[in-house]
């Protein structure tokens, strides 16, 4: 793609998604498209007890890798460079949502349903007025495993301390005075790359429990003829939508397929901004005993990756199958909550 198209996309783009763009220079284009070879990655054992995880958390720490204050973690791995390469990726111009439709129903996995009340509802036994209205009021409860949302960087703490060393003492009933969820409202734009394990195992989808190793998203990658690249937003699909639509709901708390910590390290090798999934990227159970959501501990608070959960990756593996294409552009742009855990989100894939 010439810079003067990427100019141009950027700008038609970025505009709708209400995002300032700067014009690309030649450098960054040519940045953008730069090869790139990923680093080899011994992988951890599959036996990993807790003294693991508090040795990773060490080896995988990004504390103080964009200085003692920041609070963007791998989001700073996302540069125009990089929000270029993304753009080079739109060629199709189809746009996919990652939302899982809102679930108003309680469920073994929706405890917390989305509830909605509509507010100065038309009387139908009066005349109508010249200018009529109506409005609504949302709430929602939105972490666990239920609906689309994005972690941000003070969701989750690791001996009384949240990414970068700050500490739990900085929450109050307020909210976070640190990490919040208000330091995304810029909105992120990046290359999205899908990691579709069933499409792999030739299934519809993985069983609740089945865990996910390096050597599965590597297989992925040589069959699908893609890499993940620093400042990358990966989705990896276990199913978990297909098969809740054929089977019904089951309590995804207790179990569900998903990454092995043992992966951690091939993700922070390949500097990975955001992580992904269509549950809450962790294997349920986590097959390490006494840790809980490894995955939550090692991302978001020793890398300072923000999590997309419950992402409905049915559509856009639909997509990529048909487009023989697993990258794509990726816009989301939570709500600027100050103080918030997180965020509601609806990403968009564009290819």
């Amino acid at each position: 793609m010439s810079s003067r198209l990427l100019k141009y996309t950027c700008l038609t783009i970025f505009a709708v998604a209400g995002i300032a763009c700067t014009p690309a220079t030649d450098e960054a284009v040519q940045s953008a498209g730069a090869a790139y070879t990923p680093p080899p990655v011994t992988p951890e054992s599959r036996n990993l007890d807790q003294s693991d995880i508090e040795r990773m958390m060490e080896e995988l720490s990004n504390w103080g890798r964009w200085g003692a204050d920041d609070q963007l973690g791998a989001a700073n791995l996302i540069t125009p460079a990089k929000r270029f390469e993304a753009i080079a990726t739109v060629t199709e111009g189809i746009t996919v949502s990652l939302e899982h439709q809102l679930l108003t129903e309680t469920a073994s996995d929706v405890p917390s349903p989305f509830q909605r009340r509509v507010l100065a509802v038309p009387d139908p036994t009066t005349e109508p007025a010249f200018r009529g209205g109506v409005s609504d009021n949302y709430n929602i409860s939105y972490h666990g495993y239920s609906h689309s949302h994005v972690d941000s960087l003070c969701h989750i703490l690791y001996k009384g301390k949240m990414y970068n060393g700050k500490d739990q003492d900085t929450i109050t009933e307020a909210g976070c005075t640190t990490n919040s969820i208000a330091n995304l409202q810029g909105g992120i734009v990046t290359r999205g790359v899908l990691i579709d394990i069933p499409r792999l195992k030739g299934v519809d989808y993985l069983e609740p429990g089945t865990p996910i190793y390096q050597e599965d998203i590597e297989a992925f990658e040589q069959m699908a003829g893609v890499v993940v690249r620093p400042g990358d937003a990966v989705f990896v699909r276990t199913g978990r939508w297909a098969r809740r639509a054929e089977l019904g709901a089951w309590d995804v708390a207790q179990s569900a397929a998903g990454l092995h910590a043992s992966t951690m390290p091939w993700i922070k090798a390949r500097d990975v901004s955001f992580l992904g999934g269509d549950a809450a990227s962790d294997l349920v159970p986590s097959q390490i005993e006494g840790v809980g959501l490894p995955i939550h501990l090692l991302t978001i608070v020793a890398m300072g990756v923000d999590l997309f959960d419950n992402q409905d990756l049915e559509a856009v593996a639909e997509t990529a199958a048909r487009l023989n294409r697993w990258e794509f552009m990726v816009i989301a742009a939570p709500l600027a909550v100050e103080g918030g855990t997180g965020s509601p989100v609806n990403v968009l894939a564009i290819f």
